[in-house]
């Protein structure tokens, strides 16, 4: 095995600059025994790497060749099969796993400690050994066979020393050697000689090294002479050194005394100058001006420059009391009594302020209602004037509010009380004359709850409960139904007094909308309530409001200070709540008229407030009007909901004449009418869907109140009135195209179709009765299975008998029975659904369908009896056309 190895080396790793350090002799497992060998090594240069190798014989000689080399970083697994008992086989898992059997375990003990030696060395990342005796990784591999002296240090033997204490020549010893070895060139050939001519140069240069320092021991002397006179040199100047420094000892307490006093200069040059920088601090910080001062306790608050100046003032007193003073600043007496007299002045400047703007609250309100108390139009007081002289003070009002809490929420309090008052006169005023617009002071007027001059309501919403519900023919109710749309010429109620309500109620929502949203602009530019997101903690607020109910005075507006919970988008609901608490009422109230007067106003109102409560939701979704007009509208839908509720109950309570002919009924004409009302008002509505769940709601009434009507007549038959009824629907809603209806236009059209045919079937059995009936007894017949041929030969329905029949109905007596029947199908339709045309026609191609088949009848079970019928095809179409021409 060491010549083997010793040759590897020779022949294959040195050419590349590597050195084997372990070798064993394998052949992979299960297969054909062909033996290789696998090469631990390591490279020469640096950075060193570590490799195994797998060396085959070649097949055309005696050497060997280098097959496979893979790095040893590569190595994942090294598996020796079994740790106990001795096992030639194990497993290295590079890409893949290779499976090897050794020649002999020694050599794969071997061979694995040199893996795990270098593993340990070279490798930052640890190979994983498995079924390896620790003992065995623990011991240092030991060399299998002794190498020549000569290869000693080239090819490792195996010990530690060759791995660890190894050191490559530098290039300055190889250029020494080579000087060395050229100068002996019989040194490689005779290495004794080469030895002994080193040793005798060795021996000749350790004489010259005793002889020179033999001679130089003189020198030795000399120097040590030199160095005593140099010490001596030493304590001279040592000498004299002490004696300057005690000369300057003086000297140096001198300076020290002039130091100290320096530094005392500068530290009260220092302290000076800070002194000088709080006292300018204190200046400049907390020095008002006398002009602001005079403003604060005299300045003219009425006139624009005199409250631009007392705003500066206000401000800088402000700057003055908020600055943040030093630490010790609060002890000085100086500091002490500016801040008393800051004080002072804000109580004193906060007092005028606060008398000041409640005299012009007090001023602006009664100039505004003196101005109002005259107006008889419909509109509402325009408040511009008084909120443009109000602003002008609303720096001063944030002023107050950030320094006098107290005062502003009287001020604010105060404000609301006085402009509730005048709002609440000018609201109810504007709301009398939309009511006196309304209905007039005339008879009609008072008719509604009106009375005297003013035109004052005398009633309350809760009155229109008490309106009366038509029950029948004889009564009748002020607002408006179905039954009356079915006759609107007699109606004191037209499309022009629907408009006129609607243009009245249109204006007045356009009148209180600016109003509202100017109000509630100025409260939050005046008070300085900004418009911010509500905080949680307002629900018990919000619940009050919810409730319907307007709390006596707003959570700002008071004693206390609002809680931190709350929003000040809360408090400016709160204000409009108490400054507007009257709308809401007086909005109810004249909706409640407006239904008073006709109940289909509405459908009117109904829009109109679903259109402002949108825009209102735009502009601000939970502001005061925004909630306020949804609360209304609430009460609008209320009240349309009952009028559709009505027009249903008054469907029921419908009462037909017994003696007269039923015809269209009042209800069906008032579904086409309130149809076209309400998709004129409801063009381009908000809330379309509301009239969609109406019109559903009051279709399925019709149909269902119809065929109660059907069942009911006595006069009229059952088929003619559902006939005449829904034809009168579906023509209704064909012509309206309501989308919506849809599935009830074609339920119309079906049961118009279903009892047209009815009503014409039952009516063509009378004229040829007898035919009918014998014609019936031979299609029974052949049902229980005679055969139609044999009919004739029964005795009840031979030829005989067949002659008999049809001899009782001869042309004339046909066209005499069906001009009969013309009449008293005229007598059954009405006039104005002009459907008998539509029915003669029916009937005469029922009649001519029942004529072809008594003759199909005739010629199957009759062949050859030559018996017909006493007039053709051609002669019943000349009878029903003569008829209805003589007609």
């Amino acid at each position: 095995m060491t010549a083997i190895k010793h040759a590897l080396q020779r022949d294959i790793f040195t050419p590349n600059d590597e050195r084997l350090l372990s070798i064993v002799n394998v052949c992979k497992a299960g297969k054909k025994k062909k033996n290789c060998f696998l090469c631990a090594t390591v490279t020469t240069e640096r950075p060193v790497q570590v490799k195994v190798v797998k060396v085959k014989k070649s097949d055309k000689g005696d050497f060997y060749k280098r097959q496979t080399a893979w790095e040893l970083r590569e190595l994942a697994v090294v598996d020796a099969k079994d740790a106990n008992k001795e096992n030639p086989e194990f497993d290295l898992h590079f890409e893949k796993v290779y499976k090897w059997v050794a020649s002999s375990t020694t050599e794969k003990n071997s061979f694995i400690s040199y893996i795990w030696k270098l593993n340990q060395r070279y490798l930052r990342k640890k190979i994983d050994f498995v079924n390896v005796s620790s003992q065995l990784l623990e011991e240092l591999p030991k060399a299998e066979e002794s190498v020549p002296s000569g290869e000693n240090q080239s090819v490792a033997g195996g010990d530690e020393e060759t791995l660890d204490d190894y050191q490559e020549l530098n290039t300055r010893e190889e250029q020494d050697i080579e000087i060395m070895m050229e100068g002996c060139e019989y040194a490689i050939s005779n290495a004794e000689a080469f030895a002994e001519k080193l040793s005798s140069e060795l021996q000749v240069l350790d004489g010259a090294n005793i002889q020179s320092i033999m001679a130089s021991e003189k020198q030795v002397n000399i120097l040590m002479q030199l160095l005593d006179e140099a010490l001596n040199e030493v304590d001279t100047i040592e000498g004299k050194l002490s004696s300057y420094e005690e000369m300057l000892q003086s000297v140096k307490e001198q300076m020290d005394q002039i130091s100290q006093s320096n530094h005392l200069i500068q530290l009260s040059n220092t302290n000076n100058v800070r002194l000088l920088d709080e006292i300018e601090f204190l200046v400049n910080h907390m020095d008002l001006s006398k002009g602001h001062i005079k403003a604060l306790q005299d300045g003219d608050l009425s006139s624009s420059k005199g409250i631009e100046a007392c705003t500066d003032a206000a401000e800088a007193l402000l700057q003055c009391m908020n600055i943040a003073l030093r630490p010790g600043h609060d002890k000085l007496h100086a500091v002490k009594q500016q801040q008393h007299l800051f004080n002072d002045l804000r109580e004193q400047f906060a007092r005028r302020l606060a008398n000041h703007l409640n005299n012009v609250f007090v001023h602006q309100g009664h100039d505004q209602s003196t101005t109002s108390a005259q107006h008889s139009e419909l509109s509402l007081p325009k408040h511009n004037p008084l909120h443009r002289d109000l602003l002008r003070y609303a720096k001063l009002m944030e002023w107050l509010k950030n320094t006098q809490h107290e005062k502003y929420e009287g001020l604010t309090g105060n404000y609301v009380d006085y402009i509730a008052r005048l709002y609440e006169r000018e609201i109810k005023d504007f709301f009398e004359v939309a009511k006196i617009k309304m209905t007039g002071t005339t008879k009609e007027g008072k008719k509604f709850g009106l009375h005297g001059s003013s035109g004052k309501l005398t009633g309350s919403t809760s009155s229109l409960n008490k309106l009366p519900i038509q029950g029948g023919g004889s009564r009748r109710s002020q607002s408006s139904s179905l039954l009356d749309m079915g006759n609107m010429s007699a109606s004191d109620l037209d499309v022009a007094d629907r408009t006129k309500f609607d243009k009245i109620f249109e204006q007045v929502l356009s009148e209180l909308e600016p109003l509202c949203l100017a109000e509630q602009d100025f409260i939050s530019k005046f008070f300085k309530l900004q418009q911010q997101p509500s905080m949680p903690g307002s629900t018990a607020a919000d619940g009050e409001e919810a409730d319907g109910a307007v709390p006596s005075r707003p959570v700002s507006v008071g004693g206390e200070r609002p809680q931190s919970a709350a929003s000040e988008k809360d408090l400016v609901r709160l204000m409009m709540n108490k400054i507007f608490h009257c709308i809401e009422v007086e909005l109810n109230n004249l909706i409640g008229l407006g239904d008073k007067i006709d109940s289909f106003n509405s459908l009117y109102m109904l829009v109109k407030m679903s259109h402002h409560v949108w825009t209102a939701e735009n502009v601000d979704p939970a502001s005061y009007l925004s909630t306020t007009l949804g609360n209304v509208l609430v009460t609008v839908k209320r009240n349309f909901d009952k009028c559709i509720s009505n027009q249903i109950k008054q469907m029921e309570e419908v009462k037909i004449s017994k003696k007269s002919k039923v015809g269209i009924l009042p209800f069906v004409t008032g579904i086409e009418q309130f149809a076209e009302l309400a998709e004129t008002i409801f063009r381009n509505a908000e809330r379309r869907g509301d009239l969609d769940k109406a019109y559903v709601k009051l279709i399925r009434a019709v149909y269902f109140n119809v065929e109660k009507v059907a069942n009911e007549s006595q006069k009229t038959p059952r088929d003619v009135v559902m006939m005449e009824n829904f034809h009168h629907i579906f023509s209704t809603l064909s012509r309206l195209k309501i989308s919506c209806l849809e599935t009830e236009r074609k339920e119309a059209k079906y049961k118009y179709t279903d009892h047209l045919q009815s009503y014409v079937i039952y009516s063509l059995g009378q004229p040829l009765e007898k035919l009918n009936h014998f014609f019936e007894g031979v299609e029974a017949r052949v049902a229980q299975g005679v055969r139609e041929e044999e009919v004739s030969y029964q005795l009840a329905f031979n030829k005989q008998e067949l002659r008999k029949v049809i001899k009782e109905y001869p042309g004339k007596e046909v066209k005499k029975g069906l001009d009969n029947l013309y009449k008293k199908v005229d007598k059954h339709l009405c006039e104005e659904e002009n459907l008998l045309q539509v029915v003669w026609h029916s009937m005469q191609d029922e009649f001519i369908r029942q004529y072809k088949h008594f003759v199909g009848l005739i010629g199957r079970c009759y062949p050859g009896s030559g018996i017909t019928m006493d007039f053709t095809i051609q002669d019943i179409l000349e009878y029903f056309s003569s008829i209805a021409q003589s007609h």
